[in-house]
Formats: structure tokens, C-alpha cells, sequence
């Protein structure tokens, strides 16, 4: 299974928003800085998360946009289906027509490793990863590279 783009950059873009939330909206250019995903791209995902609720705007000065729900209550699964992906590994997409129409002999073990993996990922909120020490020691990295000073300073006086 390859994860596009797609999938691998609506998950950083909702780790950023996760680990920067509680301060307030956080705007795509931030992310689009940070992250180093361009802010065109970043449009087009987050409408597709907005229409899955897993965002939300705000409008006006210190807008941008927020989770729609807790980080304990959005998984990394949700994210990616949220974006047309697909965990599916199956050479046929699950429609058991992967040999000539006919089912592979390969396709049961496919479809449990797909399964399987889209239960890991069901399993992992944004919450329990943006908490871990390792990615708020990178989240602070990233900050200070890139000057995000409102998020810097907001955090550690908090």
C-alpha cells in the first residue's frame, strides 16, 4: 500500500491544527509554512475536511480555521477517508475481480493486512500523537524555524 500525497499531507496539515488548536485558529499559510505544502493544495484538502467535519472556519481578524470536534475524537482514519483515500490494498479495490473478473488467489490476504491497517490507523487520534514528546519537540522546531512566534510564545506561557 502507498499513502499519496494526498493522504500523507491532510495528516500533517491536521497534526499542525491538533498541536496548535488550543491557542486558536490556525491559518493555511501557517501550515502552508511550517509544513511546507503549498497553500493552494492545502485549499483544496481542507475543503474535503470541512465537508467531512473534521474542520471548521473563523472568519475575521486572528481567523483560520480549528478542529470541529476533540483530537481524542478524530483519527488519523478519519482524516484519510476524509480525503478520497483509500486503505485498501487489494489489487481490485476490494471488488474481488483482481485475476479476469474472478477473485486472486492472493485476495484474502490482502483484504485482512487492508483491514488490519485501517484498524491501526482508526486506533491513533490526533490527540494521542500530537501529545507524544517527540512530535511537540519537532512541532517546536518547527516553529522557531519558520518565526511562527504566536504559537511559540503562546505555548510555552501557557
Amino acid at each position: 500500500m502507498k499513502l499519496s500525497t494526498k493522504g500523507r499531507y491532510a495528516v500533517t496539515a491536521m497534526m499542525d491544527l491538533a498541536i496548535h488548536d488550543k491557542i486558536g485558529p490556525v491559518t493555511l499559510a501557517d501550515i502552508s509554512q511550517c509544513q511546507g505544502i503549498s497553500l493552494s493544495y492545502l485549499e483544496q484538502l481542507f475543503a474535503k475536511l470541512r465537508k467531512q467535519g473534521l474542520v471548521e472556519g473563523v472568519r475575521g481578524p486572528g481567523g483560520g480555521y480549528r478542529l470541529a470536534r476533540p483530537a481524542d475524537q478524530i483519527t488519523v482514519a478519519n482524516i484519510i477517508t476524509a480525503v478520497d483515500e483509500n486503505v485498501d490494498i487489494t489489487r481490485c479495490r476490494g471488488h474481488e475481480d483482481c485475476q479476469d473478473g474472478e477473485r486472486c488467489l492472493t485476495h484474502e490476504l490482502w483484504d485482512d493486512l487492508s483491514n488490519r491497517l485501517y484498524a491501526f490507523l482508526d486506533g491513533i487520534t490526533l490527540d494521542q500523537f500530537a501529545n507524544r514528546p517527540e512530535v511537540q519537540a519537532v512541532a517546536k522546531r518547527q516553529d522557531r524555524d519558520v518565526n511562527r512566534h504566536h504559537f511559540i510564545f503562546r505555548r510555552t506561557a501557557a
